[in-house]
């Protein structure tokens, strides 16, 4: 089963608009599927949490699997310091996981974004 990321650009008004969407939608009624969304308030936002680098970073690690930070780095060719920020920043917004292992991997196998205008 493939798991997939969607990405948004919306206001707040419009995931409240989706959540209440899906509460009429599972009242009395089978659940709808889980859907995984992470919203940010503007373009601005979404290209200055993902940006150049950190999308190799995710590349790089999708190739690699799970692994550590520190062997992220070295494949990716990239200060550590750099790529353990990197990677904090993606894992406070769910991109990345950690693993109990000191491992860090990515939950989806892909990612789709939206730009709405």
């Amino acid at each position: 089963m493939s798991k997939t990321l969607n990405v948004r650009v919306a206001s707040v008004a419009d995931a409240l608009d989706r959540f209440e969407a899906a509460w009429h939608l599972a009242t009395g009624r089978k659940a709808p599927a889980p859907l995984a969304v992470l919203s940010f308030a503007g373009l601005p936002l979404l290209l200055r949490t993902l940006t150049p680098a950190r999308w190799e970073l995710l590349k790089g690690l999708r190739r690699q699997g799970p692994t550590s930070i520190f062997a992220l780095a070295k494949a990716l060719r990239r200060d550590y310091k750099n790529v353990h920020t990197d990677v904090a920043a993606l894992t406070a917004i769910g991109l990345i996981e950690k693993t109990g292992k000191a491992e860090i991997k990515i939950g989806y196998e892909s990612i789709r974004c939206e730009l709405r205008l």
